[in-house]
C-alpha cells in the first residue's frame, strides 16, 4: 500500500484519538499503528517521542485551540482579567465537549486523582502560565518572597479549581451540560469575590488616615 505523502501533528492526533475509541486501548506499538494508517514509522517521531506524550498533547491541543478562539474574539482582549478567564472556560469546556468520548476514555479511572495525573502535565503547564498572564491582583506585601508565594499559591488553586470543574463536567448528564456553565459562573466568580482586594485596601487606606489624624490630634 501507497504511503501517505504527508503527515501532520494534527492528522496524528486525529488518528490516535480515533483508534483508541474504536479499540478502547491503545495501538500495541508505533509501527503498528503508523502502518495501519499508512505512514512512516519515523513521522510518528518527528512529532512525538512516545504514545505517552502524544496523549499530554492532546489535551495541551485543547488549550491552544482555546487561546486561538479567544484571540480571533476582538471584545476578549478589552476584558477584565475576571471575564477573561469566564470566557476561557467556557470556550475550553467547549472543546473538551466536542471530544468528550475521548476525555472521558483518558480520564475516567482517575477522575478521583486528577491533581498528580502526568497526563495533564503540559496542561497544567500551560494553564498556569495563561493564569499568570491575567495579572489577577493581589494585595501585595513588603517582602518579595511573600508575594511569590501568593502567586505560586494563586497558580495552584486555579489549577485546583480547573480540576474539579473537569470532574464535575465528567458527571454532569444535564442538557447541554447546562449544570456545567452553572458551576464554572458561580465558581469563577466566588473565587474572584474572595480575591477582591479592593476592600481590603479601602479599608487598609481608612485605617492610614484614622492612625494619621488621631497621631496629629494628639501631637
Amino acid at each position: 500500500m501507497a504511503k501517505q505523502k504527508t503527515i501532520t501533528s494534527n492528522n496524528i492526533i486525529t488518528f490516535y484519538m480515533d483508534y483508541v475509541l474504536e479499540h478502547n486501548k491503545r495501538p500495541k506499538t508505533v509501527y503498528a499503528f503508523a502502518k495501519k494508517h499508512k505512514f512512516e514509522e519515523q513521522k510518528f517521531y518527528a512529532f512525538f517521542g512516545s504514545f505517552e506524550a502524544l496523549e499530554q498533547h492532546i489535551f495541551k491541543a485543547f488549550f491552544d485551540n482555546t487561546l486561538k478562539a479567544l484571540s480571533a474574539n476582538e471584545d476578549y482582549t478589552a476584558f477584565n482579567s475576571r471575564n477573561k478567564l469566564l470566557s476561557f472556560y467556557y470556550t475550553f469546556f467547549e472543546n473538551l465537549t466536542a471530544n468528550r468520548s475521548y476525555v472521558r476514555y483518558a480520564l475516567e479511572q482517575h477522575k478521583q486523582s486528577l491533581k498528580g495525573l502526568k497526563l495533564l502535565a503540559e496542561l497544567k503547564k500551560a494553564f498556569t502560565s495563561y493564569i499568570e498572564s491575567l495579572q489577577i491582583e493581589l494585595l501585595e506585601a513588603k517582602q518579595e518572597q511573600i508575594n511569590k508565594i501568593q502567586r505560586r499559591g494563586l497558580k495552584e488553586s486555579a489549577w485546583m479549581q480547573l480540576l474539579l470543574t473537569i470532574k464535575f463536567w465528567m458527571d454532569d448528564t444535564s442538557p447541554s451540560f447546562e449544570k456545567t456553565d452553572i458551576f464554572i459562573e458561580k465558581s469563577v466568580n466566588t473565587s474572584f469575590d474572595v480575591l477582591d482586594i479592593a476592600p481590603i485596601k479601602s479599608l487598609i487606606d481608612f485605617g492610614k488616615f484614622i492612625y494619621k489624624e488621631k497621631f496629629q490630634m494628639n501631637s
